[in-house]
C-alpha cells in the first residue's frame, strides 16, 4: 500500500476533523501511508487512531519517529497501556532489555527510551496520565537510562548517580536536563572520572535514533572545571568550605537514582546537614532571591516578562521557588514537609500551617496548568523551552492540543490566552504575599502558623529583632483611618520589599517613622497603593541608608520620584543646579534663611543623585559628576547672594576639580581675585572668608558643603584668598613639586569667568615642563611614600584602607597625575583632570599598557564604589572598611549575597594587590615589584 493515498479506516475522519488540527493530522496520516504498507490495519482500531491523531497534532519529532518505525505505535496495545503503572516498573525493563544485548547496549537502550518516550506521551495527550503520572514515569524512564548506562560502562569502583533539580523531584518534563552528580568509592578517581565520561557519552551521544537524555553534572563543586567524580569525604570538604549557598538549595532535591545504594544513601545522609542546618543564615535567603530576580529582570530586558512559562512572572519557577524557600526555613526542625516533589510539598506546607490551604490550592491549580502548557510546547519539537509563540496559528494549535475549542464566547486561542493570563495574576500575587500574610495573622495572635513558626520565618527573612517588628506593624496599621487599612492590606507585600534590602530592620523602623503624623502618612499610604515601583524603591532606600532614610523622612514628596526613571535618570547640568539654586535663594534676604535654603537645596539633590546611585540607575562617573555639579552650583550661587564688588574666583582642586566628588568628599578649593590695593586684598580675604561660612557654617539644616582650602600657598598659615600676581609670585620662588601636581586638576567652579581664565593660564606653565625635572618626579615619589607612612588616621584599618591603601584611590590617582607631569607637554592630549580621563588618555597614546590600565580601573572603581556604599550605610565620612556588621551591610548593598562581609574584603585584597604590582612599575619604577 506504500504510496497510496489515505488508508480506508472506519471513522478516521471524523477523528481527524475533532483534532486540534485536522489538516497536520490529515498529512500525518497520509505520510504513515506512504511509508506502511500495513498502515490500515495499523489504524484498524479506535484506540491506535485516536492515539495517533493525537500525537500528529502534538508533536511533529513523535510523528516522524512513528513514521520512520510503525511498530512503535504499538505500544498503545500493551495491557497496561490505559492503566498507571507501579512505581518501580519502568527500571527493570530497560536495565535487563540492555544487559541482554550485550555489545549494542547504547543503541538498544536509546531505541528502548524512544519507545517508553512515545507511550508516556500518548497516555498524556489521550488524559490517561495526570501531571504527577507524567513526571513520575519519566523520571523513572531517566532513572533506568542511568542505571543501563552505568551497567554499560562496567565499573570497577562503587560508583552511585544521584538525581538533581526536576530528576531528584521526580517531576521531569518532556526535555529537561538531566542534573546528576556522580559519587565513588575506593581511591581510584581515574576509574570513576572513565565511568562518569562513559555514562555521559551514553546518555548524550546523538545517533540516527537520538539521544537518550541531555544529561548534565555542571551542579557538581567547581561546576565544568571540577571533577566528574568524587567521593563522600570530597564532597564533604567542598561543601564545608567552598560552596556557594545556592549549592545548598539544590541539595534539597538530592536523592540516589542508580547505581550503587549504600553509597548514594551515605552521600545523602552526609549531604543533609548541609540542607536543614540548625541556624539558617539569612544570606543563604537573600542570595536565592537576588538570583531569581536577576534572571527576571534579564527576561524583562528580553520582553518576555509573559511569555516565559518557567522564569516570567507569575510562572513555574515562582511557585518552585516559593516552595523551596520555605522548606529551607521550616524544614530544619519539621522533617514533614521536606519532599522534593514539589506538588507533595505544597501539600505538606498546608498541612504544617505553614501556607494557607486556600492559597495552596491556587498554587496547585497553577502549577499543573503552567507544567502541562509546558509540556505541549516540549513535545512539539522535544527542544527545552519554556516560551509561548507568538505566532498566531502556533498559538491557535497550541490551545487546541492543550483541549480549548471555539465557542461563542471566545475562540480557543482567547480562552487560553485569558487562563493563562489569570494563573499568572494569581501566583504572582499568591508570591509576593505568600511568605509574609502568614506572618500578619501570626503576630496578631491567630492564624495557622506557630509563633516560634513565625519568629524563624522573619529571621530567615533578615528580620533579627521579632519583637521590633511586631511594634513596628502595630504602629503601621493602628487605628481605623483610611490610611491604616491601606498599609494593613499591603503589609506583606511591604514586608516582602524590606526584607530584600540590605538591613530589613532598618527598612521597617524607617518606614514606622514615615508615617509619623497624618498627614506625612496618608500620602505614604496613597503613594504605596498607587505606585508600587516607587514604593519597592522606597523600601530598599529605606533599608540602605538611615542618612538617606532621614533625608526621605525631611521630603516625602520624594516618595513619587521613586517611581519615575526619566525624572531620576536625566543628568542634570551645571547650568540647570546653578538655576536652581539661586531660585531657591533669589526670596531670601536674611542671611540665616538664605543658608537654611542653599542647605535644603543641596539636600533635596543629594537625595536623588544617591538614590538614584543606590537603585543601580547611574554609574560613578555620573554620579561623580553630579555631586560635583551640585557642589558648583552651590558655591556659584552662595558666591553671588555675598554680591562681591572685585573680581573674584572660585577654582576647585582635587576631587572637585576633576569631577570626582564621592559622597564622603570635602570641597577643595582656591580663591582668587583680581587687585593689587589693601583695599582689594581686605576685600578678597573678607569674601573668601564669608563664602567659606556660607558653605560651610552648620545650621539646623545641616551643611552644604566642608570647605576644604588647604591646598592654597603655604597651606592654612597662608592667607585664605591671594590676588592674581600673589600666586604667581608664590610659584615661581616657593612652589613645590606636588603644588604644582594639585595644579593638575584645577578647574575654575565659581565667579568671575576672566579671573579664572587668567588663573588657569597663569599656572599653566608650572604644570606643563619640557622636559619633567627629574628631582619633580623623586620629590613626587618620597610625597607619596609619606602619605602611606603618615597620612592614615588611628582607628582606620590601613589593610583595608579605600583611599590611602596600597593600590587604592591615591596610588591610582598618583599613578596617572605623574604620568601627566611627565609627558604632558608632548602629548597635551593627556591633560583630563579626571583620573579616568586621564588613564584612558594615557592609553590612547601609549603611554601605558591597557592590561595594566585595566587593573587600575579596576581597583579604582571598586574603591569608590565601595567608599560611597560606606557613607551611605554609615552616614558620615570616613575611608577604611569599618568591620563587623557595618561591612556586612556595605557589602548587601554593593551586591554581594553569598558571605557579604567576606566577599567585601576578599574582593578589596585581589584588586588593590594586583593594582599595587602595576604602580611599583609604573609610578615608582621598580621593576621587580
Amino acid at each position: 500500500m506504500a504510496g497510496d493515498a489515505d488508508p480506508v479506516v472506519p471513522g478516521l475522519e471524523a477523528v481527524i476533523d475533532g483534532s486540534a488540527d485536522p489538516d497536520l493530522a490529515r498529512a500525518a496520516v497520509t505520510r504513515l501511508a506512504a511509508a506502511d504498507p500495513d498502515a490500515a490495519a495499523r489504524l484498524a482500531d479506535p484506540a491506535r487512531v485516536g492515539a495517533f491523531v493525537a500525537l500528529a497534532c502534538a508533536s511533529r519529532a513523535l510523528t516522524n519517529a512513528v513514521v520512520g518505525d510503525p511498530t512503535l505505535l504499538d505500544v498503545v496495545d500493551e495491557a497496561d497501556f490505559g492503566s498507571v503503572r507501579a512505581p518501580g516498573a519502568v527500571r527493570p525493563a530497560i536495565v535487563d532489555a540492555v544487559v541482554a544485548t550485550g555489545d549494542d547496549g547504547a543503541g538498544v537502550l536509546r531505541r528502548h527510551k524512544r519507545r517508553e518516550f512515545l507511550r508516556i506521551a500518548l497516555r498524556d495527550l489521550l488524559g490517561l496520565a495526570d501531571l504527577v503520572t507524567v513526571g513520575r514515569e519519566l523520571t523513572e524512564l531517566a532513572e533506568g537510562c542511568l542505571e543501563a548506562a552505568l551497567r554499560i560502562a562496567a565499573p570497577r569502583v562503587p560508583i552511585a548517580i544521584i538525581g538533581m533539580g526536576k530528576l531528584g523531584g521526580e517531576e521531569l518534563n518532556y526535555a529537561s536536563d538531566v542534573d546528576v552528580l556522580f559519587v565513588h568509592g575506593g581511591d581510584d578517581p581515574a576509574e570513576a572520572d572513565r565511568v562518569a565520561k562513559a555514562v555521559l557519552a551514553t546518555m548524550t551521544t546523538p545517533t540516527a535514533d537520538g539521544i537518550v537524555f541531555r544529561t548534565d553534572a555542571d551542579l557538581r563543586p567547581e561546576g565544568r572545571a571540577g571533577a566528574l567524580s568524587r567521593t563522600v569525604e570530597s564532597y564533604t570538604a567542598w561543601y564545608d568550605r567552598w560552596a556557594r549557598h545556592w549549592e545548598f538549595q539544590a541539595l534539597l532535591k538530592a536523592r540516589p537514582v542508580a547505581g550503587d545504594p549504600a553509597l548514594g544513601a551515605e552521600f545523602i545522609a552526609a549531604s543533609r546537614p548541609y540542607v536543614w542546618r540548625e541556624v539558617l543564615d539569612p544570606d543563604l535567603v537573600r542570595e536565592a532571591r537576588e538570583m531569581k530576580a536577576r534572571a527576571e529582570a534579564e527576561l524583562h530586558k528580553r520582553g518576555l516578562d509573559d511569555r516565559e512559562l518557567k522564569r516570567g512572572r507569575g510562572g513555574i519557577r515562582d511557585i518552585e521557588f516559593a516552595v523551596q524557600l520555605l522548606q529551607l526555613v521550616h524544614g530544619r526542625h519539621d522533617p514533614r514537609i521536606r519532599s522534593a516533589t514539589t506538588l507533595v510539598a505544597l501539600a505538606q506546607l498546608a498541612a504544617g500551617g505553614y501556607v494557607e490551604r486556600r492559597d495552596v490550592g491556587r498554587l496547585g491549580d497553577a502549577y499543573v496548568f503552567l507544567r502541562t502548557v509546558e509540556h505541549r510546547l516540549q513535545l512539539r519539537d522535544e527542544l527545552q523551552t519554556h516560551t509561548i509563540p507568538t505566532d498566531p496559528a502556533e498559538l491557535t494549535l497550541l490551545a487546541r492540543v492543550l483541549g480549548y475549542r471555539d465557542q461563542p464566547r471566545a475562540t480557543a486561542l482567547e480562552a487560553f490566552l485569558a487562563e493563562h493570563r489569570s494563573h499568572q495574576t494569581a501566583v504572582r500575587a499568591l508570591h509576593e504575599r505568600l511568605f509574609f500574610a502568614p506572618l500578619m495573622d501570626a503576630l496578631a495572635g491567630h492564624g495557622s502558623l506557630t509563633p516560634e513558626a513565625a519568629e524563624e520565618r522573619l529571621a530567615a527573612f533578615g528580620f533579627a529583632d521579632a519583637e521590633h517588628t511586631r511594634a513596628a506593624l502595630r504602629e503601621l496599621t493602628r487605628g481605623f483611618s483610611r490610611t491604616s487599612r491601606v498599609l494593613q492590606e499591603m503589609l506583606p507585600v511591604i514586608l516582602d520589599w524590606c526584607s530584600t534590602s540590605p538591613d530589613p530592620d532598618l527598612a521597617l523602623l524607617q518606614l514606622r517613622r514615615m508615617v509619623e503624623g497624618p498627614t506625612r502618612a496618608q500620602a505614604v499610604a496613597v503613594t504605596f497603593r498607587d505606585a508600587t515601583g516607587a514604593a519597592e524603591r522606597a523600601c530598599r532606600v529605606l533599608g540602605s541608608s538611615r542618612f538617606l532614610g532621614d533625608s526621605l523622612f525631611h521630603q516625602p514628596a520624594f516618595l513619587e520620584t521613586l517611581g519615575d526613571d526619566e525624572a531620576l535618570v536625566v543628568e542634570r547640568t551645571r547650568d540647570d543646579l546653578v538655576a536652581a539654586a539661586l531660585e531657591t535663594l533669589q526670596w531670601r534676604a536674611d542671611v540665616e534663611q538664605r543658608r537654611a535654603g542653599l542647605r535644603r537645596f543641596k539636600r533635596r539633590e543629594f537625595l536623588r543623585i544617591a538614590a538614584r546611585d543606590l537603585l543601580g540607575l547611574a554609574p560613578i562617573e555620573v554620579t561623580a559628576r553630579e555631586l560635583s555639579n551640585l557642589a558648583d552650583a552651590c558655591v556659584e550661587a552662595a558666591l553671588r547672594s555675598l554680591e562681591p564688588d572685585l573680581p573674584f574666583a572660585v577654582i576647585g582642586m582635587g576631587r572637585l576639580g576633576g569631577h570626582e566628588l564621592s559622597y564622603a568628599s570635602d570641597i577643595d578649593v582656591l580663591f582668587v581675585f583680581d587687585g593689587e590695593r589693601t583695599s582689594d586684598y581686605e576685600a578678597g580675604l573678607h569674601l573668601a572668608t564669608d563664602l567659606v561660612r556660607e558653605i560651610g557654617a552648620t545650621t539646623a539644616e545641616g551643611q552644604t558643603f566642608r570647605i576644604d582650602a588647604a591646598l592654597r600657598p603655604e597651606g592654612k598659615n597662608g592667607v585664605l584668598a591671594r590676588s592674581l600676581d600673589s600666586y604667581l609670585a608664590y610659584y615661581e620662588e616657593y612652589g613645590l613639586p606636588w603644588e604644582f601636581q594639585s595644579l593638575l586638576r584645577a578647574r575654575p567652579v565659581a565667579g568671575d569667568a576672566e579671573v579664572a581664565a587668567r588663573f588657569m593660564a597663569l599656572v599653566e606653565p608650572f604644570v606643563t615642563r619640557d622636559p619633567f625635572p627629574e628631582e619633580f618626579t623623586r620629590e613626587i615619589r618620597r610625597v607619596k611614600v609619606r602619605v602611606e607612612q603618615e597620612r592614615i588616621p588611628p582607628g582606620e584599618d590601613p589593610d583595608f584602607h579605600l583611599k590611602l591603601g596600597k593600590g587604592a584611590l591615591t596610588d591610582v590617582e598618583f599613578t596617572v597625575q605623574l604620568l601627566q607631569l611627565q609627558h604632558g607637554a608632548a602629548h597635551p592630549e593627556i591633560r583630563d583632570p579626571a583620573t579616568m580621563g586621564g588613564l584612558l588618555r594615557c592609553v590612547a597614546t601609549g603611554l601605558l599598557d591597557a592590561t595594566d590600565a585595566a587593573v587600575l580601573e579596576e581597583a579604582y572603581r571598586f574603591c569608590e564604589r565601595t567608599r560611597n556604599a560606606r557613607y551611605l550605610v554609615l552616614g558620615r565620612p570616613g575611608d577604611a572598611l569599618p568591620g563587623g556588621d557595618d561591612d556586612l551591610r556595605i557589602g548587601r548593598l554593593l551586591g554581594y549575597t553569598h558571605q557579604p562581609r567576606t566577599e567585601l574584603r576578599d574582593e578589596y585584597r585581589r584588586v588593590t594587590r594586583r593594582a599595587r604590582r602595576v604602580v611599583e612599575r609604573v609610578f615608582y619604577g621598580r621593576t621587580g615589584g
